[in-house]
């Protein structure tokens, strides 16, 4: 999408209340229609003097509907009990004819005393509520109309159906429209993540990527321990290069391969102060859950080096649950003070929040810190085997 575009959808989108320009433009539209229709009710009950039985009532509604109308021009707000006092005052106006029209004028089909006004109610409610509000509002202005006539007349039933018309019509067109209007909103938030995606990806290529494909040729280069340094720095490389290009490298292992032993990708850990646990049949888990797991266990035991103490021992507990499965990780260490985690959380070291804690949600699962200062620290985490779905796409 170009700048400019990009731009033009952004005043779109901008529009008071929130709303799409359509629905700002009805409420717009009601709020001349009202003064209109009010005008052309009040010259209405000026020419029809012979048929009035009480006019001082009927120009006493019509300034009532008048101070209502300045009201609404002054009062920009659009609630919902605006609309119901809106509509209960066009049904009493409606009802009140009965009372300043002679029955002989009413049984010929004359106007009724607001005429036009009562369909700013029902248009209100349908630009307010959708279809939901506009056609309820036309048919209680209809019944109130045929109670005000005393029986379904032409001009009546005329009435009606323009007014159920207009009701779900406007109804519709501003439920689309704010369907519309929300589909834009996730497309302009898809944008400006694809676009920060973008950015940082070109950051870390030029920054940690060449690091660590540097760190992975020299450690071929120089043989001994830095050879597994180097390979650590490769793993690195490929999963960071996925993430800053939004695929995820486990769904084609996954298709490949098949599912993997979680025993078997947790032996890498077993070494020196390091325990695994686990049962004599295999644990088998989508490579993608398999990755997660493997990767939420060794940020817990990396906590466990920096933070456990030199002497520190760790153990990882395999259980398999059937439809789930569940690692612990256990240390026998100088344990956790009571709020660490959310102090780390709001220092941006975010090992436990986001490495641990955030895969396992990501895959439909859950992780739970337990301990104490001075008696070790206890990770506890549970996910189904099928993973969460949709968990890893980017």
């Amino acid at each position: 999408m170009s700048g400019g575009r990009s731009r033009a959808v952004a005043r779109a989108v901008a529009v008071p209340d929130g709303q799409p320009d359509v629905v700002s433009a009805f409420w717009k539209g009601i709020d001349v229609f009202r003064p209109i229709a009010l005008a052309y009710a009040a010259y209405s009950l000026w020419d029809r003097p012979h048929d009035l039985v009480r006019p001082a009532l009927g120009w006493a509604v019509l300034a009532l509907l008048g101070l209502w109308t300045v009201f609404l021009v002054v009062y920009r707000q659009r609630r919902l009990w605006l609309v119901v006092v809106e509509l209960a005052l066009a049904s009493v106006a409606i009802l009140a004819t009965r009372l300043v029209d002679s029955a002989e004028a009413i049984e010929a089909g004359s106007r009724t005393l607001p005429t036009f006004w009562p369909a700013a109610g029902v248009v209100s409610a349908a630009v307010l509520l959708g279809r939901r509000g506009g056609i309820p509002a036309a048919v209680l202005i209809g019944v109130v109309d045929l109670v005000e006539v005393g029986k379904a007349t032409p001009n009546t039933v005329n009435n009606i159906v323009l007014l159920l018309l207009i009701g779900a019509l406007i109804g519709y067109a501003c439920d689309l429209a704010r369907e519309g209007h929300a589909k834009l909103r996730e497309a302009l938030v898809l944008e400006a993540r694809v676009r920060e995606r973008e950015r940082l990806a070109r950051t870390v290529h030029d920054g940690v990527l060449q690091t660590l494909a540097f760190i992975n040729r020299r450690g071929a280069q120089l043989g001994g321990e830095a050879v597994q340094l180097g390979s650590m720095a490769a793993d690195q490389e490929r999963l960071l290069r996925a993430l800053v290009s939004g695929t995820t490298p486990d769904e084609s292992a996954s298709a490949v391969h098949g599912d993997l032993d979680l025993r078997q990708q947790l032996g890498r850990f077993a070494e020196g102060r390091v325990h695994l646990v686990a049962p004599a049949d295999p644990v088998m888990v989508p490579p993608r859950v398999a990755g997660e797991l493997v990767a939420a266990v060794g940020a817990a035991l990396d906590n466990v080096r920096q933070h456990a103490g030199d002497d520190a021992e760790a153990w990882v507990l395999v259980e398999d649950e059937g439809e789930a499965v569940a690692l612990t990780v256990r240390d026998n260490g100088v344990g956790m003070q009571s709020g660490r985690l959310d102090e780390a959380a709001a220092a941006g070291r975010l090992g436990a929040s986001s490495s641990i804690r955030g895969r396992l949600r990501d895959l439909g699962g859950e992780a739970v810190y337990s301990g104490r200062q001075g008696s070790g620290t206890t990770v506890t985490m549970r996910a189904p085997k099928s993973g969460a779905p949709g968990a890893g796409v980017a």
